[in-house]
């Protein structure tokens, strides 16, 4: 009995070694070809969305250059007889273009975006508190004038530095 259970052990514990190596060998290949899928998946959707990312990097650079002061008064100006007409003119222009790139934010950093979204407040306030020392009925140039002495009285833009935060964001995905 007792050589019989040694003789089943000398089978049966090299056997189990084997199968357990065996088993190891397998949960490693399955993991390695587990991770070079997800890295070929990664490696495709990166294809799709870096496009995409840098698309909307270029949108919102666009969209920061169409809503600076000086670019709203050049094609808006002409458009509006009173200081009332062109404050309206330019608060619309302001709200349709970032409502138009609003979908950007998809691919930009969530601080990067809630910055853009504070320069269309703020260029949407000047506007405003231009307005509000002008009169009403006053000319659109004068409103003009006015909206360029505030943006021009300050060291940089708030725009300004939007527009590097987001050339900076969108430089450091390929560098």
């Amino acid at each position: 009995m007792q050589t019989l259970f040694s003789d089943l052990l000398k089978v049966v514990l090299p056997a189990a070694l084997v199968l357990y190596a065996f088993y190891l060998s397998i949960k490693a290949f399955l993991n390695k070809q587990l991770i070079e899928q997800q890295q070929d998946a990664k490696l495709e959707s990166l294809k799709v969305v870096l496009p995409l990312r840098l698309q909307a990097y270029e949108r919102l650079c666009l969209f920061l250059e169409r809503i600076s002061p000086s670019n709203l008064l050049i094609r808006n100006a002409g458009q509006a007889f009173s200081s009332l007409d062109l404050q309206q003119l330019l608060v619309a222009e302001i709200r349709q273009e970032f409502q138009h790139n609003a979908a950007q934010q998809l691919y930009i950093r969530p601080e990067s975006w809630e910055r853009i979204r504070l320069t269309t407040q703020e260029l949407t306030s000047l506007v405003n508190r231009a307005a509000s020392e002008i009169a009403p009925d006053a000319p659109a140039l004068d409103l003009a004038r006015k909206i360029s002495e505030l943006s021009n009285g300050r060291p940089t833009e708030v725009w300004q530095e939007t527009l590097a935060l987001i050339k900076t964001e969108a430089q450091s995905i390929w560098s």
